[in-house]
């Protein structure tokens, strides 16, 4: 039987474009002697071979167990058809299908070969900004269309050189087909500027950047998906004064160094994340600092982690390279004023940049879509997405059960949007917080770019229920000029189910929801945020909430944690000491009317975010008064914990109500002991989860349920996740945990579109 000539049609969907894919399959059916073709589609790969049907046999059984490293084959499918005589196996051209859609592959960073020629002399790339091949490079920033062919990039203006096009169109070469390939005869370049002059052309370029790295300046690079501001992080001065220009406070910087042995001179590093550093995706990685870290507190102030990335292009190989007087560690921060998106095309670059960079490093390869890069921190040795971007986005989340095409417009903070087809989720790129125009302009944008690149037409819209929410007037505003159904989802229920898909969990089947943030629209009109729920993707119940408190002054309370804290003391009916923190932060004038405001509930919304009981214990033990950014209180509280402190506080759980007015009664008790701040927030931690388990315990007492899921911006807190999964599996639960999508905001709209979709039962 397997001596008899046949013939095997073969279709390959997920991302196999632009990854090496046909000249895999070229090379693997040439070495089994089979005849045939294979070709590139709007939904794929085709492959028809002809052979022996032990050599189709073992064809299909390689393309299953080693595709191309970049690859990810989501679904094969494979019938017998007639053998036919056909001389040889060829590469056909790409056939564009009507309504057809595949994914497409992130952006990668340079790959070990590629790297190896970029600083090879006899290489004719040597030292070439642009080096890429198939395994690595632009994809996702650069592609206007599918199918992912160079006249559908930014690449299209770049007429490959005679050297350049043998290896494009030699099917054994790893640059067949690679559309950003280029070379210093024929692709992009790179140049200097400074005050408005060219002061620098290709090696001159690099070579004057790198001056003025070493000079204390700052300087603007464009890279894969958008411009860096970078300065040499040693250099105090220079750090200070890209946070002054770029508006930043106190938010940490990125970091940049040449290579792991770079990074830990300042950082402990193990080897799950120096394989995180070096995976394909470069991305950020947050890492502990050393305590003899010499670089400038101002990187990132009052913080026990450093966010450090390898270079992931080789323009930033070629501006670190390890040379005797230049820093071996650089910031390598956004290029943006704060609050804004990263900038991307030149124009916008040199306006929006110019009042905080000395100079720029360019290069006319037009960038098409802004990525942001990406930010992980390993849990249980795996990334724990901060930020889902570079390297990981567009990615899609595979889903258990076909969804119709939805369009879900995530929240207002952190935001992401999701476009669904068939099995597939596509969670976008990092689009930033929801509060400007610009940012507002990128999020329209690549919805546009989404739809049109994956062929979706949403039947749906799905979007948050908080009606200020400006992502959730755009669906509002959307589905009533198409005529759409508009679906809008509970915050909390959403990231509830965020973290169910993430971890393909079936539907129709309940779990206890611990989903801990700082601000979510409640069913009531209220701010939520301590929830514990249960349910699934159709529907939820609120079983246990955190104690409401009063947000005096409503938003404008969040930067202002002492208001937070004395807000707890008031509704706790406890004492405000003269020499508590937050008290001392007022005047005598400002705590009567800040009295007077709780007493009389004057603009006073209340709450029940758990975001906003970890800032009232930070304000209240003296770690932070005022809030430069979003978290920073409970970033810093978490940073204070004493690692060996085991004692815990209790909160009482009154019928659906967690109390928290005797936790604040032990904290000042123990203040008034001489507690050292360490040892309570350690105490707070341990108590939270402690709590997690008692309440996980009451419902599985009412229901048998023993899978938890965890979500909501609160679990970025690695030592409550560490504790409370511990703690939960100790006691014979199940835990969900996010891998594919933050636990945040970023998140969130995979939520709102699995909700919608089981709402109107487009599963």
């Amino acid at each position: 039987m397997n001596d008899m000539l046949a013939g095997l049609k073969i279709s390959v969907s997920g991302i196999v474009q632009g990854v090496g894919f046909r000249p895999f399959v070229y090379g693997t059916a040439t070495r089994f002697n089979l005849s045939g073709s294979v070709w590139n589609t709007s939904k794929g790969v085709e492959i028809e071979l002809f052979g022996l049907q032990a050599n189709l046999d073992q064809f299909l059984t390689e393309l299953t167990a080693h595709p191309p490293v970049l690859a990810r084959i989501d679904q094969i499918e494979s019938f017998p058809i007639d053998y036919q005589d056909v001389p040889g196996f060829s590469i056909k051209d790409s056939l564009a299908e009507e309504g057809q859609f595949l994914p497409v592959s992130p952006d990668m960073s340079i790959c070990p070969d590629c790297l190896h020629e970029l600083f090879d002399p006899k290489n004719r790339r040597y030292r070439y900004p642009f080096i890429n091949c198939t395994n690595c490079g632009p994809r996702f920033s650069i592609i206007k269309n599918i199918p992912y062919d160079r006249p559908l990039t930014t690449m299209a203006e770049f007429k490959l050189c005679p050297a350049c096009q043998a290896e494009y169109d030699d099917p054994l070469d790893r640059r067949f087909h690679a559309q950003p390939v280029a070379c210093p005869d024929c692709g992009p370049r790179v140049q200097f500027i400074a005050q408005g002059q060219i002061i620098g052309k290709f090696e001159g370029a690099i070579s004057t950047a790198r001056q003025f790295l070493i000079d204390g300046k700052i300087i603007a690079v464009k890279g894969l998906g958008g411009y860096h501001l970078a300065c040499d992080a040693s250099n105090a001065e220079a750090v200070q004064r890209l946070r002054d220009r770029k508006k930043r406070s106190d938010r940490p910087f990125a970091l940049m160094s040449f290579d792991p042995d770079a990074i830990r001179k300042y950082c402990e590093l193990n080897d799950a994340e120096t394989a995180t550093l070096q995976s394909p995706q470069h991305p950020i990685v947050l890492l502990p600092r050393k305590e003899d870290c010499p670089l400038p507190e101002s990187i990132a102030p009052v913080q026990t982690h450093l966010g450090f990335m390898l270079p992931y292009t080789p323009l930033h190989y070629l501006l670190l390279e390890p040379d005797e007087g230049f820093p071996d560690v650089l910031v390598m921060t956004s290029g943006n004023l704060s609050d804004e998106p990263i900038a991307y095309e030149d124009e916008d670059a040199r306006i929006r940049l110019s009042g905080i960079a000395d100079g720029f490093l360019v290069h006319n390869r037009e960038i098409h879509m802004r990525v942001d890069d990406s930010v992980v921190r390993l849990v249980e040795q795996k990334p724990y997405f901060m930020r889902r971007s570079r390297g990981y986005a567009p990615d899609p989340i595979i889903l258990n059960d076909k969804v119709s095409e939805i369009l879900a417009c995530g929240a207002e903070l952190k935001n992401t949007f999701c476009l669904s087809l068939d099995h597939y989720a596509f969670l976008s790129h990092h689009i930033g917080d929801l509060e400007n125009y610009e940012t507002l302009s990128s999020f329209e944008n690549g919805i546009v770019h989404f739809q049109n690149l994956f062929r979706i037409k949403p039947k749906m819209i799905a979007a948050d229920l908080h009606p200020e929410y400006l992502s959730t007037k755009y669906a509002v505003e959307r589905a009533c000029k198409e005529e759409l159904p508009l679906v809008q989802v509970q915050h909390h229920h959403a990231h509830l189910a965020s973290c169910l898909a993430d971890n393909h969990y079936p539907a129709n089947q309940n779990v206890i929801g611990l989903i801990f943030d700082g601000t979510g629209y409640g069913t009531d009109g209220a701010i939520w945020g301590g929830e514990v729920l249960v349910g699934s993707y159709g529907s939820v119940e609120r079983r246990f909430h955190l104690a409401e408190t009063s947000l005096p002054g409503g938003d404008s309370a969040i930067r202002n944690t002492s208001k937070i804290a004395l807000s707890q003391l008031f509704s706790a009916e406890l004492p405000w000491y003269e020499d508590l923190p937050p008290v001392l932060s007022f005047n005598s004038q400002e705590l009567e009317i800040l009295k007077t405001q709780l007493t009389n509930r004057i603009n006073c919304p209340k709450t029940t975010s758990m975001g906003r009981l970890f800032d009232a214990v930070a304000s209240l033990i003296g770690i932070r008064q005022i809030a430069t950014y979003e978290g920073q209180a409970a970033i810093e509280l978490e940073n204070a914990c004493d690692p060996d402190e085991n004692h815990a506080y209790s909160f009482r759980i009154k019928a659906d109500t967690i109390e928290t007015a005797e936790l604040f009664d032990h904290i000042l008790l123990n203040l008034r002991m001489g507690i050292s701040s360490n040892t309570i927030a350690a105490r707070f931690h341990n108590g939270l989860a402690k709590m997690c388990l008692e309440v996980c315990q009451t419902i599985q007492g009412e229901s048998g349920l023993q899978t938890v899921a965890l979500s909501g911006g609160v679990w970025q807190n690695i030592t409550l996740l560490n504790k409370t999964t511990a703690l939960l599996r100790y006691n014979g639960f199940s835990v969900l945990q996010h891998h594919q999508v933050p636990a945040n905001d970023g998140g969130i709209a995979l939520g709102q579109l699995m909700v919608a979709a089981a709402a109107k039962g487009l599963k």
